[in-house]
């Protein structure tokens, strides 16, 4: 569930400056019109809203680099959510563990929506996707439902203040799950520890040229590249500078550091309030998937809180740190899924999404 943070430095502003007022606006595209986008994405469903309308409001859940790798089939009296391989991820997601854990956060979002907005039901999960099935029945007044919109990952430096016990207590109630773990490390020695382990995975990762690469294609620089595309990680979303593509892909080449891009994990998870460690009882797709919707519910708590969220998973994502990472929060023999960073800062542009007609079977 990664969104990388590109430091792409002074040096890639200076290319920039060469290219002239008007070609940059053409290759770029304009911040406004992203934002007009990104409205109309997030717009409010109508009091008896169309099914596509809740499709919509599932695809804006978390998933892994942005790739939205889901399939939904509407039927009379369900909605089926269906993995999409063509957009896996195999190097970072070797085992399609973030793959089913998107899916998870897709059928969350689903179902907090049907059931705001008169269609209560139920879902199940089958190993390969999940089902929801509905009815009709009275809509009703959710705070998760009216966080869906707002939620998004803050890649950036939060104020560090202590989140007081009565909000950490609504978080740990909203995400509580059969056969999910959610520990929430608030002690800064814990969370110090963890920060090593994720800087430990940075450094592995970003050594690797298969994952730069494969990291790389789903990069999206400027606005006109995020709404062209609809997935991937879009620069601004990350606060990082807004580039035309080809200048964005040689500035990424040439100024993307190990070093610094993990000095900014430290100074990030430093400023932090606490981390939110997600763990299944079994490691199998049904879990993760499991996993997922326990981890939907807490962004959007925390969404509602007023509180920002960002994915820190290389201790996750590099198998070797696994262990270390669920002695550090007393489960030693699980595998953790998700590390989640929160505290209070500040809002930055929404990550863009495909069109529902790009995901419906």
């Amino acid at each position: 569930m990664n969104r990388r943070n590109l430091l792409l430095g002074a040096g890639a502003l200076t290319l920039a400056a060469g290219s002239g007022a008007v070609g940059w606006r053409a290759a770029v595209g304009s911040a406004a019109g992203y934002d007009l986008y990104s409205a109309r994405l997030r717009a409010a469903p109508p009091p008896d809203p169309a099914l596509t309308d809740l499709v919509r409001y599932a695809t804006l859940a978390a998933n892994g680099h942005n790739t939205q790798p889901w399939k939904f089939h509407i039927g009379e009296e369900g909605i089926d959510i269906l993995p999409d391989l063509a957009r896996r991820t195999p190097v970072v997601d070797p085992d399609d563990h973030h793959l089913f854990v998107s899916l998870g956060c897709a059928a969350e979002n689903l179902r907090i929506a049907a059931t705001a907005t008169g269609r209560p039901g139920a879902l199940s999960i089958d190993g390969t996707g999940v089902r929801y099935v509905f009815e009709r029945g009275l809509a009703r007044a959710d705070a998760l439902f009216a966080a869906i919109p707002a939620r998004r990952s803050t890649r950036t430096l939060y104020d560090g203040r202590p989140v007081p016990n009565h909000d950490l207590e609504t978080l740990r109630r909203t995400t509580e799950t059969p056969g999910v773990r959610l520990i929430l490390l608030t002690d800064r020695p814990r969370i110090d520890r963890a920060r090593d382990l994720v800087a430990a995975g940075n450094e592995a990762q970003m050594t690797d040229p298969a994952f730069m690469a494969e990291l790389k294609r789903w990069l999206r620089f400027n606005p006109a590249d995020a709404m062209r595309t609809g997935d991937g990680l879009y620069s601004a979303s990350s606060g990082n500078p807004v580039l035309p593509g080809r200048l964005g892909g040689f500035a990424f080449d040439r100024f993307f550091g190990a070093a610094a891009e993990t000095a900014r994990y430290a100074r990030q998870i430093d400023s932090s309030s606490g981390l939110a460690v997600f763990l299944a009882e079994r490691a199998d797709p049904a879990h993760w998937m499991t996993v997922g919707r326990a981890c939907q519910r807490f962004m959007l708590a925390a969404t509602a809180l007023d509180l920002r969220c960002a994915f820190v998973n290389q201790p996750v994502e590099v198998a070797g740190l696994r262990p270390a990472l669920a002695a550090l929060v007393g489960e030693a023999g699980l595998r953790p899924d998700l590390v989640l960073r929160f505290g209070r800062g500040p809002v930055l542009p929404f990550s863009p999404r495909r069109p529902v007609s790009a995901v419906i079977l």
